[in-house]
This record gives C-alpha cells, sequence and structure tokens, in this order.
C-alpha cells in the first residue's frame, strides 16, 4: 500500500505546474472572450449546432452550464445544448497536456468529440422542427446560474486558476489512487480484457461513469485511457457523455423532469453508440 501511495503521490504532483499554467491561461481567454461567446450561440440560430460544437471544445469554466441556461430559456435549440455537452472536453484537455500527449493525437479526438457533436445536433434540431413545424416556443427569462454558482472570477483568474489546478489536483490524487490499487489487486490485464476486449460493454461502463455531474467523470476516464486500461473508443464514448456541472444545472433550471431525463438519456445513447462504432470499426490513435 506504501508503495501505491508513493507511485501515486509522484504521478500526481509532478502534474502541478502543468496544470496550474493552463489553467491560468484558459481562465485569462474564456474571461476575455466570455460575453463574445455567449453573444455569438445566442444569436447562433439554425447554424446552432455548428457553433455550440465549436465553442464546447474550448475548455471554458461553466460553458456547458451557460449553454444549459441557455435551453432553459429557449434562447437556444436542444440540438445545440446537445452539441456543446458532446464537444465539451472539460478536464480531459488539461490532462493531456500535463501528461504531454502530443497535440496530433489531441487535434484528433477533439475533431472527432466536435463532429459528433455537430452531426447529432443537426439531426435532433431537424427531428424537432419537423414535429413542432408551425408551433410558436415561449422564451423565458434567462438566469444565469454560471456566474451566480459556479465562476470564480470575483477572486481574479490567478486565484481561479489556483482553485481549478487545487481542485483537479485533488481528483487526480483520488482517482489516480483507487485506479492504482484496483490494478494491483485485479491486476492489469483483467481490467484491460474487460474494457479493451469488449467493444460493446466497455463504452456502456464509460458512458455511465460519464455520467458524473462533475469533472471527476472525465478525470477517471482520462486517467484510464493513459494508463492504457481502455481505448480510445470507450475513452470517446465517456468523454462525449460528460458534461460537467451541465447535467445537474439542467435538472434544477428546466422545468420538466420528465424533459430532463430524455435529454439526459439521448446524451447518454449518442455517447454510447458513438463509441460503439468506433470500437467496432477499429478506430486506433
Amino acid at each position: 500500500m506504501l508503495e501505491i501511495l508513493e507511485h501515486t503521490i509522484e504521478d500526481s504532483v509532478k502534474l502541478i505546474p502543468f496544470l496550474f499554467l493552463t489553467y491560468l491561461l484558459m481562465e485569462f481567454i474564456e474571461h476575455k472572450t466570455k460575453e463574445k461567446t455567449k453573444e455569438t450561440i445566442k444569436k447562433s440560430g439554425k447554424f446552432g449546432p455548428l457553433i455550440g460544437a465549436i465553442l464546447g471544445i474550448i475548455p471554458q469554466c461553466g460553458f456547458s452550464v451557460s449553454a444549459t441556461n441557455f435551453y432553459s430559456a429557449r434562447v437556444i435549440t436542444l440540438g445545440t445544448l446537445i452539441a456543446v455537452y458532446l464537444s465539451t472536453s472539460d478536464e480531459m484537455l488539461p490532462i493531456f497536456l500535463s501528461e504531454g500527449v502530443s497535440v496530433d493525437i489531441i487535434l484528433k479526438i477533439l475533431a472527432i468529440k466536435l463532429i459528433i457533436g455537430m452531426i447529432a445536433g443537426f439531426l435532433i434540431d431537424l427531428v424537432i422542427n419537423l414535429k413542432n413545424k408551425g408551433k410558436n416556443v415561449e422564451k423565458d427569462k434567462i438566469v444565469d446560474l454560471c456566474e451566480k454558482e459556479h465562476c470564480h472570477c470575483e477572486h481574479g483568474i490567478f486565484k481561479s486558476a489556483l482553485k481549478h489546478t487545487a481542485n483537479i489536483f485533488i481528483f487526480i490524487f483520488l482517482i489516480t489512487f483507487v485506479i492504482n490499487i484496483a490494478i494491483h489487486i485485479i491486476g492489469e490485464d483483467n481490467i484491460a480484457r474487460v474494457m479493451l476486449d469488449r467493444p460493446i460493454l466497455g463504452p456502456i461502463i464509460s458512458g455511465i461513469i460519464g455520467l458524473i455531474p462533475n469533472c471527476a467523470s472525465s478525470v477517471i476516464i482520462t486517467q484510464m485511457y493513459l494508463e492504457n486500461i481502455i481505448s480510445v473508443g470507450t475513452m470517446i464514448s465517456g468523454l462525449l457523455v460528460g458534461a460537467g456541472v451541465g447535467l445537474a444545472v439542467l435538472f434544477r433550471t428546466n422545468k420538466g423532469i420528465k424533459e430532463n431525463i430524455r435529454i439526459t438519456v439521448l446524451l447518454y445513447s449518442i455517447g454510447v453508440i458513438s463509441g460503439i462504432i468506433l470500437e467496432l470499426i477499429g478506430l486506433n490513435i
């Protein structure tokens, strides 16, 4: 156990400077572009899924929360919301950068998420438009919970980046520790056999992990991929489903529990099916 703990500390501590610099840059970009990003997605109209998918891959603080509030107020379409959820990178990008993952690999994974999010978004909007043709959609007042509860901008970008770094470091440390214990007890070969050699079960389990309504899900999935426990298709399945705290805010701000459940099931289904397809075609990045 001491050896596992020592290995976990060694693996986690070395990430701190990379995480901090990454989050500092992300905070700077976010606070410089935040209002422009919101205005862009609000005015996106029928191109919402495209713009939402593109903006979603930019790892901004609470962007999935902002998109959720826009949908709750019916400012954006369901297709745009799903596109944002599917393309949102959350903690994957900082962890990849911290671990020195090739830029080429990162760009390919982001591109896959963007394309799946965009296609799914357009198809969802097309189906809804055909179904609701001629109906009026009421627009409600926007309640921006991101600014009220999920943003730390009042402390400045330095403290905000430091807080993000501390939070994600704790997650990384705990998840890495658990993974290391699991690998030691169960055996890396046995775990890999369950997740890697089963192109259907792997994405299903990964998708369930992705439903965890915070950054822990993307941390778990990304770390498992970096530990060669899961394949790229299984990883993408979970990352597609993972929408940060967006789903939690959806159940709080959007009226209609049944609709929220349907949205969650839709998101999960798209993520898992996409992961299974990628597994079956043998995607290897």
